[in-house]
């Protein structure tokens, strides 16, 4: 139940207090007073949209507080506990700011929430109902949507099955669209698929080949150069056979070596550079015999050096099409041959796909009948409600009915013997139908209902939900509007007795409704010449009597008018 809110800088509302009570609650005022701006609060704490338009000129932000009693173990107390509110003494704090920029910040229990999460909790907690709600009952999507909240479980349950069923059809058929209709590119690309691997067999890379062919390359291309530094560095080590009289490394290695080896015997240190000098001489005769074998081996052979070019330019082509080098070159080919695999088997897969596609179609179609049958039967009942309510309101000869239709479509779902256009929803249309007298055809209410009827059906589907799918509050903004005379007093008598198992609260302009509540508000202004200000006050006794009187006749201290308010709230009391 909401008890209280305040509102500062929102409209024309500079800053009062809405003090609310059990029951049933009328606030009410002149027009452009701010009576709307009630409504639009508690929109916002209940994570409607924010709109800068909204702040009052001058000020910086707009700011909306509540305080809501939830019941222990309530779903909306959990899902806030989970959000890390906290609860104060069994209610729940709730506040929505809103800057002249345009922002929004939302906190809840004390802490900082999404605005969403309001929009969440306000499910369970305030079913909110205005002119706009009126409006949007002539949808048939909202006249469906509110036929299936009826029927509760009975429709819910195959409709959460049909809805499972729905989305795997569409995601079979958005894939087996995409293949068919790719087939023509999906063929190109096959095709220049087959004709990369097919070059690459052809050319036989092997991992690692660019590198070592690059390396042979430049070796056979300075093959000269290449040995004849090998028999210089050949000769300065190990001698040159046609000098006999020249001088080497190694001979020079060997002659230090014997120097001391006479005298090594008389210093250990000595000894130990005599060993050194002997490792070098065996290492310079390695890397002698090394460098004549590699003089030996150097292949300087012409046509050596055109087979590698020739293998080389081969490799380039493919590097220049399929990769930077070797190795991914193989690795487009290994790739390329996977993909190649998976869209040759599109023809296998465009069978599977068709055949999964017509077992789903037939699986839908009989869920399709399963929830068309739950909503004709809920219908009737719901029709039946309703119409029981409607006489309460003044039309006791009103009747209000359902058209339950499908729509003939070849590309749709078999259901009954038909092929039916089918959606998310299922496969019905369905129609609200007014017949307001005997002899009256039934009609859509979009166009067979006035505008004082629409808002007693409204309240009637309203009241009708209380049975079945009750929340705490109920508001109505103007609900009532285009009614009078008789049909306004049994709609005050209807909210009353809402009010019972309820917490409702009415925005009205008609006294006939704001006699039958608990309690009155008045969204007043003054105007002193530069800024308007609206407030809230109570009111009982003598001021309620000459609100009344005001909505009656314009004038707060007619006699005749008096009078008429005293009746109507005597009428009221003893109604109730």
């Amino acid at each position: 139940m909401l008890e209280e809110m305040r509102i500062r800088s929102l409209g024309v509302i500079d800053d009062a207090v809405v003090e609310l009570s059990p029951g049933f609650t009328a606030v009410t005022g002149e027009t452009g007073a701010g009576k709307t701006m009630v409504v639009t609060s508690l929109g916002l704490l209940l994570g409607g949209r924010a709109d800068a338009a909204l702040v009052r000129i001058g000020a910086r932000n707009a700011v909306v507080e509540g305080r809501i009693a939830v019941p222990e173990g309530a779903a909306a107390v959990v899902r806030a506990e989970e959000a890390g509110a906290e609860l104060d003494d069994g209610t729940l704090l709730v506040s929505r700011t809103v800057s002249a920029e345009g922002r929004s910040r939302a906190h809840l229990g004390g802490r900082s929430v999404p605005v969403g999460l309001l929009a969440e909790l306000a499910d369970d907690l305030v079913a909110v109902h205005g002119q706009t709600d009126q409006q949007g009952l002539l949808k048939l999507s909202r006249q469906r949507q509110a036929l299936d909240r009826y029927a509760g479980f009975a429709v819910a349950v195959p409709l959460g099955k049909y809805a499972e069923a729905y989305r795997r059809l569409r995601a079979v058929a958005t894939e087996l669209e995409q293949i068919t209709t790719r087939a023509r590119e999906r063929a190109q690309e096959a095709d220049l698929l087959r004709f990369g691997l097919e070059e690459i067999a052809a050319v036989e890379p092997r991992a690692g080949e660019d590198v070592e062919l690059a390396e042979e390359a430049e070796r056979l291309g300075h093959a000269e150069a290449l040995a004849s530094a090998a028999a210089v560095a050949h000769a300065a080590l190990a001698g040159n056979p046609e000098d006999p009289e020249g001088v080497d490394a190694g001979t020079l290695v060997v002659g230090a070596q014997r120097a001391l080896e006479a005298v090594r015997a008389h210093d250990p240190a000595l000894a130990a550079l005599c060993d050194r000098i002997g490792e070098i001489g065996i290492l310079v005769r390695d890397v002698a015999g090394e460098l004549a074998g590699y003089a030996d081996d150097l292949d300087a052979d012409p046509l050596r050096l055109a087979a590698v070019e020739e293998r080389r330019a081969a490799l380039t082509g493919l590097t220049r099409k399929y990769g930077e080098d070797v190795a991914s070159v193989l690795a487009w080919a290994e790739q390329g041959a996977a993909r190649l695999t998976e869209l040759d088997g599109d023809d296998e897969r465009i069978g599977e796909l068709t055949a999964e596609r017509d077992a789903l179609r037939g699986e839908l179609g009989a869920l399709a009948q399963e929830l068309t049958d739950a909503r004709t039967e809920a219908a009737e009942r719901f029709a039946a409600a309703v119409t029981a309510e409607l006489g309460s309101l003044a039309m006791p000869h009103a009747r209000v009915s359902f058209d339950i239709r499908q729509s003939e479509d070849p590309e749709g779902v078999e259901v009954g013997g038909r092929t039916v256009a089918y959606g998310p929803a299922g496969v019905d249309e369905v129609e609200l139908l007014l017949a307001p007298h005997p002899g009256a055809p039934p009609r859509p209410i979009a166009k067979g209902a006035s505008g004082g009827e629409l808002s007693r059906v409204m309240l009637a589907v309203e009241v009708v939900f209380a049975g079945t799918d009750p929340v705490p509050t109920y508001l109505f903004d103007e609900v009532d509007a285009g009614v009078g005379g008789k049909a306004a007093v049994e709609i005050g008598r209807r909210l009353a007795k809402l009010a019972k198992s309820a917490q409702v609260v009415v925005v009205t302009h008609l006294p006939q409704v704001a006699a039958f509540a608990d309690r009155q508000l008045l969204v007043e202004k003054t105007d002193d010449g530069s800024v308007t200000r609206s407030g809230v006050k109570v009111l009982e006794g003598e001021e309620r009597v000459r609100e009344l009187s005001r909505m009656l006749a314009g004038q707060e201290d007619s006699e005749t008018a008096r009078a008429h308010a005293e009746e109507l709230l005597e009428t009221a009391r003893a109604d109730v």
